[in-house]
């Protein structure tokens, strides 16, 4: 039961936190496309793990640190919008799983196999 509770916690952080950061105006994270991919919170609701992707990669490092240096702010909103006992101290990491199944995806549509030309020939 107390799993269920964590769960709809972690979705109502990663819903605030995503509309927060749209409002942030540090330029290091306003130029940057950032997706809250998932919030893994202890149950103690002390420390909530925040994984982000980016979709320029190159600017990933530069967006961690400006969402760092905004934690304060984030945390203090997050603590007005959901209505916890204690708000959650936010740690930020970098989640690459986006771009990995992009690169498999990419990997998979190259292969060239004999069976889909052969396939198509017979349907026609």
């Amino acid at each position: 039961m107390a799993s269920n509770r964590i769960g709809r916690i972690n979705e109502e952080i990663q819903k605030e936190l995503s509309s927060c950061i749209r409002n942030l105006k540090d330029p290091r994270v306003q130029d940057t496309m950032i997706s809250i991919t998932r919030v893994e919170t202890t149950p103690d609701l002390r420390w909530a793990k925040v994984y982000v992707s980016f979709l320029q990669a190159d600017r990933a490092k530069d967006a961690i640190k400006g969402l760092k240096s905004a934690g304060g702010y984030l945390r203090r909103e997050l603590g007005r919008a959901l209505n916890l006992r204690y708000t959650p101290e936010l740690a930020w990491e970098l989640d690459d799983s986006i771009t990995y199944g992009a690169k498999m995806l990419a990997l998979i549509n190259s292969l060239d196999t004999g069976e889909e030309k052969e396939n198509v020939s017979d349907e026609s």
